[in-house]
């Protein structure tokens, strides 16, 4: 006997140009469209503009851009979470090399 399927979601669409699912956040800085990488999916490292520490592969995080950019290469910031939350109070920091 066949398995039913599970009833498919009509409209998933994707925020930010089909860049995968994010979410709409605002804030003082603006709107912006927040993903969250899970410590699997992260194989790269990169440079958190908020501690100006690197965020190495393995290690969970987000990626953010501005609301009104489709989530193109040069506008996507990988943000270790706490430094993504604690932004307004801090802001990004200047490279010490």
């Amino acid at each position: 006997m066949p398995r039913r399927n599970a009833p498919k979601n009509e409209d998933p669409r994707p925020l930010g140009g089909g860049v995968g699912w994010a979410r709409a956040e605002s804030g003082p800085d603006g709107e912006w469209l927040v993903r969250a990488i899970s410590g699997a999916q992260a194989q790269k490292t990169y440079r958190c503009p908020g501690c100006d520490h690197e965020i190495r592969p393995g290690v969970a995080h987000v990626v953010a851009w501005p609301a009104e950019d489709t989530g193109s290469v040069e506008e996507r910031r990988h943000w270790h979470q706490a430094c993504w939350d604690s932004r307004g109070r801090r802001g990004p920091t200047a490279r010490r090399w």
